[in-house]
């Protein structure tokens, strides 16, 4: 077993906490008096064997225990239940998504991290010092874990709103426009929408456990666990509507290159139309005519220039008024 893969394993009892061994834990399962927190990042296979051992897990459960890229849910087995969720941080300002996998027990609840976060450390610590009427349980617990979880979510959209308020700032003052601009918008839009898919499940997680269990939402706890669920709500509606403006800045930088490029082909057009004037006139005097104004008019050359220039102008002047050249 790697050692490096064990981050706590206390047992809680007459409102103390101390550190026991990874093999002692079976010694203390079931007991309603103690209460054993693990947390465990990116163990392997024999670890969670172990693990299984010990508290008397299920097979299946250990088996989406040790695989990542669960999907989040909640399944109940004998003797205890498993949760699967997802975690997500910033990192240099790009988003990574982490796994949490939860075993819970009567008397115990364990953490398996998979991936990036920052850990349950301060779990610990918080159920060292209990508030008051609450104490070091499994309901508690497992509402700080739930709660920390949604919690992170916070200072990802956060940091995604900043990202995105400085992308539209550049897009409304024209400071980049082009194929690098709208890249940077769908990138942002798939993270988001892969954000949308790890924190919405929370809600249907919490909803289930206030609903369905009484005995880890208790009557001290209930509010608690409801303030998590409007927590996620939250989150997902943040979400939500940062997609749909993120989707609006798309459709405007796409809408801002088409006036862009039609006004490009409105100048081309005028241009286009003051050179036609006097290529459609002088090419006349490119045929073979037997009868020529020049050569019965002497003044037939400066005035076919002096009425072509003055066209010309005119029709410049037009179109500059409709900002077409």
């Amino acid at each position: 077993m790697p050692p490096e893969a064990i981050i706590d394993c206390l047992l809680f009892q007459d409102a103390k906490a101390r550190a026991i061994a990874f093999d002692d834990i079976s010694d203390h399962v079931g007991r309603p008096d103690r209460f054993i927190w693990i947390e465990l990042k990116s163990p392997d296979s024999q670890t969670i064997a172990r693990l299984g051992n010990e508290l008397g897990l299920h097979a299946l459960a250990l088996e989406d225990a040790i695989s990542t890229h669960q999907r989040s849910k909640l399944e109940e087995y004998d003797g205890h239940m498993f949760i699967a969720t997802r975690t997500a941080q910033l990192w240099e300002s790009r988003l990574e998504l982490g796994e949490t996998h939860l075993f819970v027990g009567s008397n115990f609840v364990v953490a398996i991290r998979h991936g990036s976060g920052s850990g349950y450390q301060r779990i610990s610590e918080r159920l060292q010092r209990c508030p008051n009427g609450i104490k070091a349980a499994t309901p508690y617990a497992l509402y700080l874990v739930l709660d920390l979880i949604v919690d992170q979510f916070r200072p990802v959209i956060e940091g995604m709103q900043e990202r995105f308020q400085s992308l539209e700032s550049q897009l409304m003052s024209g400071a980049r426009r082009g194929r690098d601009m709208l890249q940077q918008l769908y990138a942002m839009k798939r993270e988001l929408a892969a954000l949308r898919d790890a924190a919405e499940p929370m809600q249907e997680i919490t909803q289930n456990l206030i609903r369905l269990h009484p005995e880890l939402s208790t009557k001290e706890l209930k509010a608690y666990y409801r303030d998590i669920h409007d927590h996620a709500v939250r989150v997902s509606a943040a979400i939500d509507h940062l997609r749909v403006s993120t989707s609006d800045a798309m459709q405007f930088h796409l809408a801002s290159l088409s006036v862009k490029q039609n006004e490009s082909v409105q100048k081309l057009a005028g241009w286009g139309a003051l050179l036609a004037l006097p290529t459609v006139v002088f090419s006349l005097y490119g045929m073979n005519f037997d009868y020529m104004p020049e050569l019965k008019w002497p003044w037939a050359y400066p005035a076919l220039l002096l009425t072509t220039g003055i066209s010309v102008l005119v029709l410049y002047r037009r179109l500059k008024r409709r900002g077409w050249i």
